[in-house]
């Protein structure tokens, strides 16, 4: 064997597969923020899709009330009706999509920034570059993950639906995955991802662009080195951006994946995301593309906050080099 390929297998396996371990560090954070943070968004799912005006033409009788009072009213019913632990209801879901999402986005964007795009001889990144990186990495992330993220919006609506005496659905993730199927086929597990892909590409214009940023612009103009202060700072940032840039397709794409379906997988409800959009401001006001906006925000910015600590942190004891 030749010496370039025994130094090779002395190597880290982060320096032997850098994409690889990306991937894997950055699903590994992603599972800790998400199961920190999760509460917060079952109650912001309830409240976007509570009192949609478009359940009326379909026939089910007048909107149904208003169930929710706020994002504190909304969890305190949660547990109080479906107990403590229902809060965490379509976790497992959620894992799976996020070890899917967050390691194909940071993967692409990390990709597009180091080869495709290039950083400048002083070493900055150009914003133009990184909100077009953050686009791209989030729609890849998001058709990726798009199956396991329908079964995490239908799962966190199982409580409600008993609440409300219909029948439920599924009985676990795998059931989830094994009706969906053969009800809407292969395509019914794409069901909403125009929508989804579309949140994915603001939310990462707003987390991924703001974040990679915000910490160059203080390592670079400021006392700050790149540390937990730093990381900190930044993740607050992104997740306050985030949060304003996505709600709205938030709102759409979590109506689409929920809405009854034919037994073509074709929605029975909205024809397109700008039909649900033109449906809900039309029928609920322009506000109603933020409902649910102060759970988001609040759940946004400590996911972003555990999710890039975490992630620095494995990434330096991984002996991986800083994002």
């Amino acid at each position: 064997m030749s010496a370039p390929e025994d130094e090779e297998r002395l190597l880290p396996l982060a320096q032997r597969w850098p994409r690889a371990s990306k991937f894997l560090l950055s699903g590994c954070a992603a599972t800790v923020a998400e199961l920190a943070t999760f509460p917060l968004d079952l109650t912001k799912t309830r409240l976007q899709i509570q009192g949609e005006a478009a359940l009326a033409r379909l026939g089910h009788g007048a909107r149904e009330a208003a169930l929710y009072r706020g994002m504190v009213r909304t969890a305190l019913g949660i547990v109080q009706e479906e107990g403590f632990l229902k809060l965490w209801q379509g976790v497992t879901p959620a894992i799976y999509r996020h070890i899917v999402y967050s390691g194909g986005r940071m993967v692409t964007y990390e990709h597009l920034r180091e080869v495709v795009f290039g950083k400048g001889e002083d070493k900055h990144y150009p914003l133009w570059k990184s909100v077009i990186g953050g686009m791209m990495a989030g729609v890849v992330g998001q058709f990726l993950a798009n199956p396991t993220d329908l079964v995490k919006v239908q799962m966190q609506m199982e409580g409600k639906r008993k609440l409300e005496g219909k029948p439920l659905r599924f009985r676990g993730v795998h059931h989830a995955f094994a009706k969906i199927l053969p009800e809407g086929g292969v395509r019914g597990l794409w069901a909403g991802w125009v929508p989804n892909i579309q949140r994915a590409a603001l939310v990462n214009m707003g987390d991924l662009t703001t974040y990679d940023t915000v910490k160059h612009y203080l390592v670079l103009n400021t006392p700050l080195e790149d540390n937990i202060m730093t990381h900190g700072l930044s993740s607050l940032c992104s997740g306050l951006v985030a949060s304003i840039l996505g709600t709205p397709a938030d709102v759409i794409k979590s109506r689409i994946m929920n809405q009854p379906r034919d037994k073509q997988g074709r929605g029975l409800l909205y024809k397109s995301s700008t039909d649900c959009l033109v449906q809900a401001v039309q029928g609920e006001g322009f506000m109603s593309l933020y409902k649910g906006f102060l759970p988001s925000w609040l759940r946004m910015t400590p996911w972003s906050l555990v999710f890039w600590l975490t992630y620095e942190k494995i990434r330096e004891m991984s002996g991986v080099s800083p994002f």
